[in-house]
């Protein structure tokens, strides 16, 4: 996958902004950004991987190049579908139109056929003729006017079209990218041996801990038994970003602290709605306390970025790193489950506005001190919506 046609991708978007918005689509200048953002980023992440020496270096640009495209092939998505549901307006308001249409063009053809000599024909003579000419002179316009609306509408129609037909090779081009990127961001992560360790795991004291615990509190609180030695001290302190910190992943808030869900089970933590395969980074720097399935949660990784505060994470598919590890900020720890949507699943306006494409979830909770806080007294999110 070149970097041009990573770049087409996302700048495709930034070429639909001229189409008028709808209550269901993103503003347009809105789309351009977004496409003129990962475009930039794409960019910068390339130079950076071609530039890594280390390991540590390599993910950091495999973690940027995942971000690129997912941002990417998000503002091509909304693009398209802004085309496609432009180009249905178009066509549905000129079928409403048909039988203006076939008259206008009919009166067009009529005059512009149709020699002078007969045009200046009158059966009451010059005088009705005069008349005549002058109501054509006040109609003409008019006619004028429409035609050209009526142009207007046919070409951009046939613009919108060229554009959707012409992205349906750059969009799979796309989808390869992201999903090789995230496959050598696994393997640079795998490779990744120069980070700081805090503990080294024993893998029979953390088995043992897994069977003995039925709750999230009980593994929380048990937490250091998994270390084969003491664990090292931290001094790390992000108190200033309180309320501040980016969410882990590209989401929406699905349910908020205490919600109650379709069974009427009520959680401390928030659920995020997430595309598939998307990646989950941490906020912040702070050290793998535990990765892998726990309890009903599924995959879950557990940070803790300074003493006595941790950022619980579920509903993982697949989880970086190694337990012990201090992860710098904005490192990846995981993917989501479910499998990337071809182009016509993206292209296809079946689920817009519905919000169907993102279809997993990712379960965060904060602890503080032992005990569950509201996550959103940690990280930023819509709080209105």
């Amino acid at each position: 996958m070149t970097l041009r046609r990573a770049l087409l991708t996302v700048a495709l978007a930034a070429s639909l902004g001229a189409a008028p918005a709808t209550a269901q689509q993103p503003d347009a200048e809105a789309l351009a950004q977004s496409a003129r953002a990962a475009s930039d980023q794409l960019e910068n992440a390339s130079l950076a991987l071609q530039q890594a020496v280390s390991a540590r270096d390599r993910v950091r640009a495999l973690t940027e190049t995942v971000k690129a495209y997912e941002a990417g092939l998000a503002a091509m998505r909304d693009g398209l579908r802004r085309a496609a549901t432009r180009e249905a307006m178009l066509e549905r308001k000129l079928q409403a139109r048909e039988g203006e249409i076939a008259r206008l063009l009919g009166v067009i053809q009529v005059i512009g056929t149709a020699p002078p000599p007969v045009l200046m024909l009158h059966p009451s003579g010059p005088m009705g003729a005069a008349r005549s000419g002058m109501m054509l002179a006040d109609v003409t316009p008019g006619l004028t006017a429409q035609a050209a609306d009526l142009r207007r509408d046919l070409t951009e129609v046939r613009t919108l079209r060229q554009l959707q037909q012409s992205a349906a090779q750059t969009l799979e081009d796309g989808l390869a990218g992201v999903q090789t990127a995230r496959a050598e961001l696994s393997q640079a992560v795998a490779d990744r041996t120069d980070l700081p360790l805090r503990f080294v795991e024993d893998p029979v004291r953390t088995a043992i801990l897994l069977s003995s615990t039925e709750t999230l509190d009980a593994f929380a609180s048990g937490l250091s038994e998994i270390a084969s030695g003491p664990v090292a001290e931290t001094n790390a302190d992000i108190t200033a970003q309180k309320g501040d910190l980016a969410l882990p992943v590209e989401g929406v808030v699905l349910r908020r602290a205490g919600e109650a869900d379709a069974g009427g089970i009520r959680r401390p933590g928030i659920v995020l709605a997430t595309r598939p395969r998307a990646l989950v980074t941490t906020p912040t720097a702070a050290t793998v306390r535990y990765r892998g399935p726990l309890l009903d949660l599924g995959n879950v990784v557990i940070l803790e970025p300074q003493a006595n505060l941790l950022f619980v994470l579920s509903g993982l598919s697949d989880v970086y790193g190694a337990m012990g590890e201090v992860l710098p900020a904005g490192s990846p720890v995981g993917l989501m489950g479910g499998a990337t949507p071809g182009s016509g699943a993206i292209l296809s306006l079946s689920g817009d506005g519905t919000g169907t494409d993102r279809s997993e979830t990712l379960y965060m909770e904060v602890r503080e001190a032992g005990s569950p806080v509201d996550p959103e007294t940690w990280f930023r999110t819509d709080k209105d919506g």
